[in-house]
């Protein structure tokens, strides 16, 4: 028996979202691990890590669920801010802390970030080339 195949594009977009979600639930893991073994104890970066990672769960399944350009796109922008964060932090300092590249996960979560946000970046184009707009 022969299924029909679904829309490539349409496949792509909810692949992408799906994967994008995965991979910013990988920074968020990876965030909150770091507060709660000493970041916590950092003025103003502590609590920031805490809100990165519950905002990026939350993130996350919005992306996952929705599958909807705007909610890529949102995912997206969070993971570049996040990159944008920790590039800040290690070249002037964030808020009175210089971070190090070579901090434990710093070059892991760069990675994780850069690429969730090429995934949701690609998912967001997929979609609106198709006008996908529904996880149907």
């Amino acid at each position: 028996m022969l299924h029909k195949p679904l829309a490539p594009v349409r496949s792509v977009g909810s692949v992408a979202a799906w994967a994008g979600a995965v991979l910013i639930v990988l920074s968020a893991l990876i965030h909150l691990h770091l507060w709660s073994t000493g970041y916590r104890h950092i003025p103003t970066i502590g609590p920031l890590f805490l809100v990165q990672a519950v905002a990026g769960i939350a993130i996350a399944v919005a992306v996952s669920v929705l599958r909807h350009p705007l909610t890529a796109l949102l995912g997206a922008g969070y993971a570049l801010a996040t990159v944008g964060g920790l590039l800040i932090s290690v070249n002037f300092g964030l808020f009175g802390f210089q971070d190090s590249i070579d901090a434990p996960y710093a070059q892991l979560s760069l990675a994780i970030e850069v690429a969730a946000a090429a995934v949701l970046l690609a998912g967001f184009v997929a979609m609106v080339h198709r006008g996908h707009h529904s996880p149907r």
